[in-house]
């Protein structure tokens, strides 16, 4: 019979808690105070915060000293996470390198690649965006038809295509992607991962307005855009290999800790009981929802602690990934759609510096089932590679 999960931290571990709140306390700013990270001034001023982070090693807690990091584990790791999400923290606008790009770096980079890429990483001082999403390749990643040739006489390679929706790309300097270099090979072959300098000769980067004005994506144009055979990641045309690597991470541990959502459970929890105050019987018809979302986000922490001890223990996040990220972008719209319940018209209201907080969390979580790979391909994922399923 398996071992009961223990899921009592370590006294060494609630003292690594304690340093993190009391830094937290005295370096944070106020929640909401920073402009938007979609905006110019905005983006700035949450490089800036990643720097002041970067500069007493709270940055990327779980990384080795050589690169900022404080050589922690990963359960480490998700207790700074706790209690990042507990501060109201700024959201980290440097979270493609560092959570999505950075696994894939120690798993496939060379001695070279992490030296160069990591610190500046870290510290803000270099922002990524990712380069998946073409015109006619959404969700089909191995559907791309951006390419990169070999050129002997360029020393490397020369990409050409075009990427869209790309996260953070409006300001970023960095993207990381995949190009198809082998044009015959099968659609999950002949692909490769590179790492593009967007101040390349060749590349141009054009802003994509959302409804609100914000520039959150941008769309990446690459013209015989030369690319040193340094920034190829991984091995040449195996990148389908390394980009699963990076998606992993997007739908697994790495992108959204729990505490994301437990935080916002909790105030969900906290807007209930004063709702009761206000209009007591709209806001007991929202009982169940908000008793199950807060469930549901428990249920994801629990879910977290476990996935991290077996892979502590050597196991691995292969498949499951596509059942978490179903599970956590499901959550996060139960949480925001509880909240509207119970605030009812009082959820347009503006105030505090932020136009109506719930709802503009709620516009957000609806992007969660669509990024990252949107739930209907998870959920063949999960059905086919889990369940053993016959493809539909």
């Amino acid at each position: 019979m398996d071992q009961p999960l223990d899921l009592r931290f370590t006294d060494a571990e609630e003292a690594f808690r304690a340093e993190a709140r009391r830094w937290l306390a005295s370096h944070a700013p106020p929640p909401r105070a920073l402009p938007s990270l979609d905006t110019a001034e905005g983006f700035e001023a949450h490089r800036s915060w990643e720097r002041e982070m970067a500069a007493d090693r709270w940055s990327v807690v779980s990384w080795p000293e050589e690169y900022g990091g404080r050589g922690v584990g990963l359960l480490e790791w998700l207790v700074f996470e706790e209690e990042y999400w507990r501060a109201e923290a700024p959201l980290r606008v440097s979270q493609n390198g560092i959570f999505l790009l950075a696994p894939t770096l120690f798993e496939f980079g060379t001695a070279e690649q992490r030296a160069r890429f990591l610190p500046p990483m870290a510290t803000g001082d270099e922002i990524w965006c990712q380069g998946w999403s073409e015109p006619d390749a959404g969700s089909d990643l191995a559907g791309i038809r951006s390419r990169a040739r070999r050129s002997d006489a360029e020393g490397g390679w020369v990409l050409t295509g075009q990427k869209t929706w790309a996260s953070r790309g409006a300001f970023a300097e960095w993207c990381f992607g995949l190009f198809r270099t082998d044009p015959d090979a099968e659609r999950h072959r002949g692909l490769t991962y590179f790492l593009v300098d967007l101040a390349s000769p060749g590349v141009t980067v054009r802003p994509i307005p959302q409804l609100d004005g914000e520039t959150g994506f941008a769309e990446l144009f690459f013209e015989e855009v030369v690319v040193p055979d340094a920034q190829v990641l991984g091995e040449v045309d195996r990148g389908w290999n390394v980009a699963m690597a990076t998606a992993g991470s997007e739908r697994g541990l790495s992108l959204r800790s729990p505490a994301r959502y437990t935080e916002a459970a909790g105030r969900l929890v906290d807007l209930y009981q004063h709702g009761l105050a206000r209009d007591p019987e709209r806001t007991r018809r929202s009982a169940d929802a908000v008793a199950q979302a807060w469930m549901d986000a428990e249920a994801y922490r629990l879910h977290t602690l476990w996935t991290a001890t077996r892979v502590l223990e050597g196991g691995s996040v292969g498949a499951e990934a596509s059942a978490n990220k179903i599970h956590w972008s499901e959550t996060d719209l139960a949480i925001h759609r509880a909240a509207l319940a119970v605030l009812g018209p009082e959820a347009e209201v503006h105030g505090g510096g932020v136009d109506a907080p719930w709802l503009d969390g709620f516009l957000f979580a609806l992007a969660g089932p669509i990024y990252a790979g949107t739930n209907e391909v998870q959920r063949n994922v999960v059905a086919e590679r889990l369940l053993g399923l016959p493809r539909g």
